[in-house]
């Protein structure tokens, strides 16, 4: 068991059987009445955000959210399925757990994947990616304003921002975090 109290920003706890963690706390002494703690956290199964005061002596279970590295093996047009790697079972996900991350990985490809009570419910992808740029307009002579950027397709179908110089067939650094392009990659 946590208490309001004892929250701090990334502390999962469940409410209502489902978890939430904690994005932003303060815990708040008026001059007059009780004191208490204003929350805003966030639902990790839907996104879904809220803001709430809690008095510091509630009560709520702890949520245990599990880690575990898979491996991306392919998509059969429904389900995608990765194989973890301790039992080499195939496991099938659907497009709402998989749908940020597949855009940033390919086959064979390691990605984290989140439980809760065993119940797969988010897939992240690496930080940091390296991935071939397979479709881009060329850049125009002279177009050497800073910061001028073109749209470029990537072998996983991604559609990154990267500025005018990067032509097809290159290896490029993307952070997953944010689709932003970060650099050419070496091989």
């Amino acid at each position: 068991m946590i208490t309001a109290g004892d929250f701090r920003n990334g502390i999962t706890f469940e409410i209502n059987g489902e978890p939430h963690v904690v994005i932003s706390f303060q815990h708040v002494k008026p001059g007059k009445g009780a004191a208490f703690v204003r929350t805003k956290y966030r639902n990790i199964l839907t996104g879904a955000t809220r803001e709430e005061a809690f008095n510091p002596s509630d009560k709520f279970e702890q949520a245990h959210i599990d880690r575990k590295k898979m491996t991306y093996s392919y998509n059969d047009g429904e389900l995608y399925y990765f194989m973890d790697p301790d039992t080499f079972d195939m496991v099938p996900f659907t497009q709402d757990i998989v749908e940020d991350a597949i855009k940033y990985i390919r086959e064979n490809d390691e990605v984290t994947v989140s439980f809760f009570k065993e119940k797969p419910f988010l897939v992240e992808a690496p930080n940091f990616v390296n991935l071939k740029v397979i479709e881009t307009e060329p850049g125009v002579k002279g177009d050497t304003a800073t910061n001028v950027t073109k749209n470029a397709v990537v072998e996983t179908g991604a559609t990154v921002q990267v500025p005018i110089f990067i032509e097809e067939g290159e290896l490029i650094q993307i952070d997953t975090r944010d689709g932003s392009y970060l650099g050419r990659a070496k091989e």
